[in-house]
């Protein structure tokens, strides 16, 4: 894109069930190909770029998300947005639009990402349910894994809980809050009676970071691991790496504070 540009931050959300992660990829549908195909339609043209506040994985939703939009033309911006959502699929919704400048950065800007984790244990959940709660078949101690996400809390070398760094990967991560509680956030009349939320708050995670977390959580509480592992495992390399990657249907980008 050359010349005069305009820069416009939009809100979404969205189910990412249906979907392989945010990025668009090869022959697979994504958040980001629907976005696009549907800017180029109500747009008319297919010269603008969109660059995301982050990137989620297949089957990972959003409550809040960013996009920052680059385009040639100024935007009656209530128009574009009706015209927008009215075009979208209906598993994904603008909820605001504002023009920015050029110094505006939505990958740098963004201060604290929280994500919410849900999950149940015991009897099996209504199908309804799966794109958002991961069941667990096993009992959990619940107690003890919520006296391990605390331990989560703060600067830690976090090199146990990611998938394939790179050699220039960041391992060192803060994170500012994490606690397990009970969900009273997400609700529906087909949600088990009983199900419980993974809250972890920080200004930016790894890939699968949260997952591996819920998933050494899960297993704290299966009693697959110990809480002793659990604090080990955060000062420093594990023989036998961490696997078990908690299902992605039951991640949720909650909210981007800038």
């Amino acid at each position: 894109m050359q010349g005069q540009r305009y820069y416009y931050l939009i809100e979404l959300q969205y189910l990412g069930f249906r979907y392989h992660g945010f990025q668009k990829q090869p022959n697979v549908k994504t958040v980001q190909l629907v976005l696009e195909r549907t800017l180029n339609y109500v747009l008319g043209h297919k010269d603008h770029k969109v660059l995301p506040s982050g990137r989620t994985d297949a089957m990972v939703s959003a409550n809040q998300a960013y996009i920052e939009l680059f385009v040639k033309e100024q935007l009656d911006e209530q128009v574009f947005l009706k015209d927008f959502n009215h075009n979208l699929p209906s598993d994904v919704r603008a909820m605001s639009i504002e023009q920015v400048d050029a110094k505006f950065n939505v990958i740098l800007n963004p201060k604290i990402k929280e994500y919410l984790y849900l999950f149940s244990f015991g009897e099996k959940n209504h199908p309804f349910a799966a794109p958002y709660i991961c069941h667990i078949n096993d009992h959990l101690d619940i107690e003890q894994m919520k006296k391990g996400a605390q331990l989560f809390q703060g600067r830690h070398n976090f090199q146990n809980y990611v998938y394939k760094p790179s050699e220039m990967t960041v391992l060192e991560r803060e994170v500012v809050q994490c606690e397990l509680v009970n969900n009273d956030i997400y609700t529906a009349s087909f949600f088990p009676k009983q199900s419980y939320m993974l809250r972890v708050c920080g200004p930016g995670f790894m890939r699968h970071q949260v997952r591996l977390m819920a998933g050494a959580l899960i297993n704290l509480g299966r009693g697959v691991h110990t809480m002793e592992e659990l604090e080990l495992s955060l000062t420093q390399k594990r023989e036998e790496p961490f696997t078990f990657i908690a299902p992605a249907s039951g991640l949720i980008l909650n909210s981007i504070k800038f």
